[in-house]
């Protein structure tokens, strides 16, 4: 592979977020990848955004918890994440219908102890070109498709962060 760089007049994004969710149902399903892309940078509201939608869907699958492994990433560990976490599950807790969130941070220096990275590692190597640059679009729809996921609307950054 070789880095290849964009034409400044391009308008397309110089990068792409992305947030995963590896869902691994029971021993006999197989395992799932549930994507959004971010219309911005991951930040702690979007971070957010992400987790209440990933724990709608898996309450409405039937789920009670969400084990989190993560890295420390600022927007994974933020004062905000950490808050919004905490209330969601006293909610739950409660008794509202939702999953309980788990989180397991990782050392900073273990990231192959998250069973999303070598899917992410596979995934960023099947659907890149070695000679030529990919469209946001374009890109989009490779990860999508190499995932064999529904394609979501994608997360967008606040405007007061931007």
């Amino acid at each position: 592979m070789q880095e290849l760089t964009r034409p400044t007049a391009d308008a397309d994004p110089k990068a792409l977020a992305c947030y995963g969710l590896l869902v691994r149902p029971r021993p006999q399903e197989a395992d799932q990848m549930w994507l959004r892309f971010v219309t911005g940078r991951p930040v702690s509201a979007v971070t957010i955004e992400f987790l209440a939608w990933c724990s709608a869907q898996l309450a409405a699958q039937g789920f009670t918890a969400l084990l989190l492994i993560w890295d420390n990433a600022s927007w994974h560990r933020s004062h905000a994440v950490r808050h919004w976490i905490r209330q969601h599950n006293q909610q739950v807790k409660r008794g509202a219908e939702d999953v309980r969130v788990v989180v397991c941070q990782l050392p900073s220096t273990s990231p192959w102890l998250n069973p999303i990275e070598p899917k992410w590692v596979h995934g960023k190597r099947a659907v890149s070109e070695p000679d030529r640059l990919l469209s946001a679009d374009e890109l989009e729809a490779r990860v999508y498709a190499y995932y064999d996921c529904a394609r979501e609307a994608h997360l967008v950054m606040p405007k007061k962060v931007a």
